[in-house]
């Protein structure tokens, strides 16, 4: 049964109108931010890349974590990773803004502590780890929370994106971060796994 509001329309669909509009405005801002970021940093002959780039095994490097996933080596590496921040940045948001900030933070915690720890010792840097984090939440959710919805969701999703899983994997080329895919992969999983439901649901009478 669906609440009314006083002009009769059903709650429920209102807060997903709601969820969408503030998910679009989210997602489209964040990668609004990068590309503002991007700007600056080629006025800068991408110097901002030097010094906030994520460099692995370093005191300094652990406040890096923070900053790495804002910068990118040129407009093409941006451009690559927008598209997909705004796709999976919007479906995640769908679920409201905990579960969306939850999975961002743990994708970017993710991604940044495992590029420190087994990094290959360059500077790196690009939102991507996001991306295999929000894309792998995506991917696992429905299977933690019992919702076919969400798991015919997630098999839409690899159908078109699976490909991009082989990131993962050490055999990309050495300009490729396949630790921050890893990394940021592992995390949007944890994330699922700690927002699932504590309790199964009892079905209503």
């Amino acid at each position: 049964m669906l609440d009314a509001t006083g002009d009769g329309k059903p709650r429920n669909r209102e807060t997903t109108a709601s969820r969408a509009k503030g998910g679009l405005l989210v997602a489209g801002g964040f990668v609004a931010v990068l590309f503002v970021i991007e700007l600056i940093n080629m006025l800068t002959l991408h110097a901002l890349n030097r010094t906030f780039g994520l460099r692995p095994r370093s005191a300094d490097g652990l406040l890096d974590i923070l900053t790495f996933p804002l910068l990118h080596a040129n407009l093409n590496h941006l451009l690559s990773n927008a598209l997909p921040l705004i796709v999976f940045g919007f479906l995640v948001f769908l679920s409201g803004v905990r579960v969306f900030l939850t999975a961002l933070g743990f994708s970017w915690l993710g991604s940044g502590l495992t590029v420190w720890l087994i990094g290959d010792g360059g500077i790196t840097i690009g939102a991507s780890g996001l991306v295999f984090g929000l894309f792998a939440f995506l991917l696992v959710r429905g299977f933690f929370n019992h919702s076919w919805r969400q798991i015919l969701l997630a098999v839409v999703l690899f159908m078109v994106y699976g490909g991009i899983l082989l990131g993962v994997l050490p055999i990309m080329g050495s300009y490729i971060s396949w630790q921050a895919h890893l990394g940021g992969a592992a995390g949007g999983v944890v994330a699922a796994l700690l927002l699932r439901p504590k309790h199964a649901r009892t079905p209503a009478p």
